[in-house]
C-alpha cells in the first residue's frame, strides 16, 4: 500500500506563504477548523499565543497547508508551511518542480516575479529547459 506524504516548507510567515503558493499552484489554502481550535483553547490544550487571525479566521499560528481544490489530501496532495524562528540560510536540498499537465499553462516567470519570486538561474537537460526561482521567503523551486 502506498504511503501518504506532504511536503513541508520551513518559513517565517506560514499563512502569507500558503496564500502565495495556493495562488501559484492554482490550489487552495486548507481551511482550519475554528471550532476545534476554540475547543482546544477552552480545554487548556492551547493558549491564545498558539493562534492568530488570518483573513478574518482564527488559525493555528505556526502552520498552514495548501491542497488541490476538491482533492482528498493523499499522496503528493499537500504542502505544509511551518513556522520556524530562523531565516533561510542555505540552498534547499529538496525543491518543487512546477510542470503543467496536459492542457495546462505553467505560471509565467514574469507573473511569479511580479508576485514576489526571484529568478536565480536557468537549467537545461537535452531539449528540456527550466527556470530556477525562489519564493518570497527564499525557498527554491523550478518552472519548466
Amino acid at each position: 500500500m502506498p504511503m501518504s506524504f506532504q511536503v513541508a516548507i520551513d518559513c517565517r510567515d506560514p499563512h502569507a506563504l500558503a496564500d502565495w503558493w495556493a495562488e501559484t499552484l492554482g490550489w487552495q489554502v486548507e481551511p482550519q477548523d475554528e471550532g476545534f481550535i476554540r475547543s482546544m483553547l477552552a480545554q487548556g490544550h492551547a493558549t491564545e499565543a498558539d493562534t492568530t487571525t488570518h483573513r478574518g479566521a482564527l488559525v493555528w499560528r505556526t502552520g498552514a497547508a495548501v491542497v488541490r481544490p476538491g482533492a482528498d489530501p493523499g499522496p503528493g496532495g499537500r504542502l505544509y508551511l511551518q513556522q520556524v524562528p530562523e531565516p533561510k540560510a542555505v540552498k534547499n536540498r529538496v525543491h518543487l518542480d512546477l510542470r503543467p499537465g496536459p492542457g495546462e499553462e505553467p505560471p509565467t516567470v514574469g507573473s511569479l516575479v511580479a508576485r514576489g519570486a526571484t529568478v536565480v538561474g536557468e537549467g537545461r537537460q537535452g531539449p528540456h529547459t527550466w527556470t530556477v526561482l525562489q519564493d518570497p521567503e527564499g525557498n527554491e523551486f523550478c518552472v519548466s
